[in-house]
């Protein structure tokens, strides 16, 4: 598969700005691969295509307020600093990007909140737009990483182009967070409400959870026409031995596996053992999947529908079939379907 077979046309209007006001009254559009047929629901009535023993895997990273804004020494520049991820505790270390990178050097020291109570130094210039920062702050670790909160913003992504509301900290964030460490929501899990949950468990679904630490690596351009040659960044993953037991007895019984997200579906095929089964793992993951691909844990999925040529479009395609996925976003372009973070979602069965 080429890059270019990920291209459509999005019209700018269907990129959602805002949540739907109720999460599960958003849209569900139902794709059955053995009939090549699509249905059109609301989001509660996935329900409907669950029994009991089934079971539904989801992520439960929480998603931290990554978006800093500081002013640069001496010029007092505005500058947008995003934490990507921390690398010594005891430091302060952080892998970050700027914005202007332009204007950020080895040396220079950023000043955060109105009275500048967090200062920051680079220390390190690690990509072309990456950066190492050193937080220099006096109080312990529990306090600096109750300053950061403090500080930070929802990390929306860029697209969204209003001010950050009240209700980002609560709506970009699943009800069963638990583990923070993401800088971006896994978006199909944005639609469970706690009613919904309640009555999957009643029914007898099984709730099985992983934890994948979203980092802007599942967001980054594919800038190779040639698929295999595409890396992506990794990203922390922990899948414990209680996941794995739900998981593994719903292959044995022949049940239906739903992967919620395709941070979900990533984190169980890079943990399947030789007999098909789902092994625990806590370390770090890169798996790009794109078609053609054979999964072997997950039977159906549920996810957003995603911008042209990301590699998460890649990932559905490979699930469900290039050119049934195109003739569904086609129709979802039509039926005026909300995409990306905010958007409506897909049942993949």
């Amino acid at each position: 598969m080429k890059l270019s077979h990920f291209q459509f046309e999005l019209p700018s209007e269907l990129l959602a700005q805002r949540p739907a006001q109720d999460r599960d009254e958003s849209r569900l559009m139902v794709l059955n691969r053995k009939e090549e047929t699509l249905e059109h629901h609301a989001f509660k009535d996935v329900i409907n295509y669950f029994d009991e023993g089934d079971v539904m895997a989801l992520n439960n990273t929480k998603v931290f307020p990554a978006r800093l804004f500081g002013n640069k020494e001496k010029t007092g520049a505005r500058i947008e600093v995003f934490l990507l991820r921390e690398l010594n505790q005891e430091q302060r270390l952080w892998d970050v990007l700027v914005d202007p990178a332009r204007k950020i050097r080895i040396g220079n020291k950023l000043y955060f909140g109105e009275d500048e109570s967090l200062v920051a130094e680079v220390i390190d210039n690690t990509t072309s737009r990456g950066r190492t920062l050193r937080f220099l702050y006096d109080g312990d670790y529990t306090e600096f990483r109750t300053k950061l909160k403090e500080l930070g913003q929802t990390p929306l992504p860029k697209y969204i182009n209003r001010p950050i509301e009240d209700q980002d900290r609560e709506r970009y964030q699943t009800i069963y967070a638990k583990h923070e460490g993401a800088v971006a929501a896994p978006t199909a899990g944005l639609h469970f409400s706690k009613h919904l949950l309640k009555r999957l468990e009643i029914k007898g679904v099984n709730i099985a959870e992983l934890t994948l630490h979203i980092g802007l690596g599942t967001f980054s351009p594919v800038e190779v026409e040639d698929l295999s040659k595409h890396k992506m960044d990794s990203e922390e993953l922990i899948i414990d031995t209680i996941a794995a037991a739900k998981v593994n007895k719903a292959i044995a019984e022949r049940r239906k596996i739903c992967a919620v997200g395709t941070t979900v579906m990533r984190g169980l095929e890079s943990s399947v053992s030789s007999a098909g089964l789902l092994n625990e793992y806590d370390g770090w993951t890169h798996k790009f999947i794109f078609p053609p691909y054979d999964f072997s844990i997950a039977n159906c999925m549920i996810t957003n529908f995603h911008t042209p040529k990301s590699t998460l479009l890649m990932m559905v395609s490979a699930f469900a079939d290039p050119d049934f996925i195109k003739h569904a976003y086609k129709v979802a372009i039509k039926e005026k379907y909300n995409f990306y973070s905010y958007g409506d979602a897909m049942l993949v069965i």
